[in-house]
């Protein structure tokens, strides 16, 4: 192995989040080879002895994933100071250590999330240069008109930047005079993005749901649900390339 940032082994190891665990480097808690460490030092956990409050560190056999389908008023987050619940609440916390998010879904929007331990991944996969693009349904106030949906195709200011270019499709079958359903697939990840989008065309989102994170999707995961990410789907995500799409329903339940 080769050496890493002991915040980073730290919170793999699932004693805390990567901020959390330099908390204890900065307490002076943590000793690489009888030696105090440092914020921002390495080690290498083959060959040194790492230690935490005098006991070794024990690091998982192999990197994680898992696949979760967030319902909806959950927090992506590992806690939440006014007590709200979040997606670490729907796994045993045995499971849930030392794993991070990768990416984000507000409280109100629901769908597929990434949960690993792996930081190289979740980095291929969050930044937009890796061309990991995510694939969300979406229902929105009224029905958007095509000149409204090529701002969008084309990219829209959201604070003074412009937003990357992105594909969106009307979805037959799903719309009348009150809402419409849309797919929409987007390069980039910025806060609220797709709420902000369809907001400043004049359409709030009224659901949004994330069906696709690069080649990763299932539609028969039910809300709450959760299970293991196969190597071959790893293997795939690490390839990067654009959402795999299915038939699930866009709409009513």
């Amino acid at each position: 192995m080769s050496e890493e940032r002991l915040q980073k082994l730290l919170a793999r190891a699932g004693l805390a989040s990567r901020r959390g665990s330099e908390k204890f480097l900065r307490e002076g808690r943590v000793t690489v080879n009888g030696a105090v460490a440092a914020l921002g030092d390495k080690a290498d956990p083959a060959r040194d002895a790492i230690k935490v409050d005098g006991r070794m560190l024990k690091l998982p056999a192999g990197n994680r994933y898992l696949l979760l389908n967030k319902p909806r008023g959950y927090l992506v987050t590992r806690s939440d100071p006014e007590g709200r619940p979040t997606v670490f609440d729907l796994l045993p916390a045995k499971t849930s250590r030392g794993l991070f998010p990768v990416g984000r879904l507000d409280f109100h929007s629901e769908g597929l999330l990434l949960l690993t331990d792996d930081g190289d991944l979740a980095q291929r996969i969050a930044h937009p240069r890796h061309g990991c693009t995510k694939l969300y349904k979406v229902r929105v106030r009224g029905r958007p008109d095509r000149a409204s949906l090529d701002r969008l195709r084309k990219g829209i200011l959201i604070d003074r930047r412009r937003t990357a270019p992105a594909k969106v499709r009307l979805l037959r079958g799903r719309a009348n005079e009150d809402n419409a359903w849309l797919e929409v697939e987007l390069g980039e990840g910025r806060s609220r993005q797709i709420r902000e989008m369809f907001f400043r065309i004049g359409h709030p989102v009224k659901r949004l749901r994330r069906i696709g994170i690069g080649s990763l999707s299932d539609p028969r995961l039910p809300p709450g649900g959760v299970r293991e990410v196969t190597p071959r789907e790893v293997e795939r995500l690490r390839q990067g390339g654009g959402p795999a799409r299915h038939r699930s329903g866009g709409g009513r339940r």
